[in-house]
């Protein structure tokens, strides 16, 4: 049987041919706004018009072609894609991250390793304290942690550092993350601090490391899938925890039942599943996966497909800004006449978002949104918006934020990087006007 390309694919290996073999489009190369010819084999596939085509820059799959809707069922969640069962990996499409609070059954699922079986009564599951810079090592059970520590619930974006990696060119290896590896649920639980202090933070510490009871894929009990951490100074913020739920229920078994980190604001890897010890070190921690190349990005940019050393790479801290829209849901068929209303979510890592602004016309002009406050710091905040189109056609409504620094996310793939990591770009869907 002759072997299949998917467009994402094609379109990585070189998107200016990939638009003349589909679409027998051709860039301009008088006219650095991308002007296109050929645009009647794209304009017949989406079944109208392109309103502003002289701005659709060449090599740019039109997004109501770039969703993948493959459904994936997963006990306890709903409508969300599998991108790897060996380890499970499934993320959420755009709009059924509609709700401001991200439900379980609608948060993505990023495993390293093969997750613990049943845990027995959770209420004995052990937590245990050590490391170079502990003054007194200790271990809690479930029960005595809630019976000894202040909770809380606090709202936290959990957001894999490879988020939006299937966009990057020259692609990058791991899972190809669209748009769907976020959430930002309520954690019930501890504050981390709490914890660490009840045991002692000696003077040298430095970093903290988790280790998990998931197992390595090899089945090699020697390794670990995934121990990292954060800095001390990370660790002891107050919106850092110690989470056995989440929206008020015990945590979903993929997202680390029964207990689990949860560190908002950096990525999701630094907040670890099945937690079972944490570590006070004295040194940056040397666990599986914060070493070598993962979750680390080049100090300085770096041109596209360059070999970048090790002692180059700084690990990823504070996530980027960043914004989605997830109602409606791309692909909409929408009436010239009526005004059409958009919600979505926008975040910044460790900052705050100051405005999100919408463009219908491939960003040529920018419209601002109706920007609410975040719960909490380090939660997302949510906007509304709405537009009216001037003419029935194909449209594209794209959305930026800007964090509290000024900083606006790209309308086009930021820095390239070996991993895939930090993909920010603007948020689009697709809009037939008719």
């Amino acid at each position: 049987m002759k072997g299949k390309t998917g467009l994402h694919e094609l379109y990585s290996k070189d998107p200016l041919r990939a638009d003349l073999e589909l679409f027998g489009r051709k860039s301009n190369a008088l006219s650095r706004r991308g002007f296109l010819s050929g645009l009647g084999t794209m304009s017949a596939i989406l079944g109208t018009e392109i309103v502003f085509h002289r701005w659709m820059p060449a090599g740019l799959i039109p997004a109501a072609l770039a969703d993948s809707h493959e459904p994936f069922e997963i006990e306890g969640k709903q409508g969300l894609t599998i991108l790897n069962d060996r380890p499970l990996n499934a993320e959420t499409p755009a709009h059924l991250l509609n709700d401001n609070v991200t439900s379980a059954r609608h948060l993505f699922v990023r495993n390293n390793g093969i997750p613990p079986g049943s845990a027995g009564n959770p209420n004995d599951w052990k937590l245990r304290i050590s490391g170079e810079s502990v003054i007194r090592p200790k271990s809690y059970t479930l029960a005595e942690l809630k019976d000894r520590f202040s909770q809380g619930a606090l709202q936290l974006v959990l957001e894999c550092g490879g988020n939006g990696r299937a966009e990057f060119f020259p692609p990058a290896t791991g899972n190809q993350w669209t748009l769907g590896a976020v959430g930002c649920p309520q954690w019930n639980g501890i504050r981390l601090c709490d914890v660490l202090e009840d045991c002692g933070i000696a003077e040298n510490a430095v970093y903290i490391g988790y280790h998990s009871a998931d197992t390595h894929l090899s089945g090699d009990p020697a390794k670990q899938p995934i121990p990292r951490g954060v800095p001390i100074t990370k660790a002891l913020e107050a919106e850092s925890m110690i989470a056995w739920g989440m929206n008020g229920e015990d945590l979903h078994p993929m997202n680390g039942y029964p207990l689990r980190l949860a560190i908002g604001g950096w990525p999701g890897s630094v907040s670890g599943k099945w937690l079972t010890e944490i570590m006070i070190r004295d040194r940056i921690h040397d666990g599986a996966k914060i070493s070598g190349n993962s979750y680390r990005v080049p100090c300085n940019p770096v041109p596209p497909g360059t070999r970048v050393a090790e002692e180059d790479l700084c690990i990823i801290e504070s996530m980027p800004v960043k914004s989605l829209i997830t109602s409606p849901e791309t692909g909409l068929r929408h009436p010239h006449d009526k005004t059409l209303d958009l919600h979505g979510h926008a975040w910044a890592g460790d900052l705050s978002v100051t405005k999100v602004e919408t463009s219908i016309d491939f960003g040529q002009t920018w419209q601002k949104t109706d920007l609410q406050t975040a719960a909490n710091r380090l939660a997302w905040q949510h906007w509304d918006a709405n537009v009216r189109f001037p003419k029935k056609g194909y449209y594209e409504v794209w959305a930026r934020a800007t964090d509290s620094t000024g900083v606006s996310q790209p309308m086009v793939l930021p820095g390239w990087n070996p991993k895939g990591y930090l993909n920010n770009a603007t948020h689009r869907l697709a809009i037939y006007v008719v």
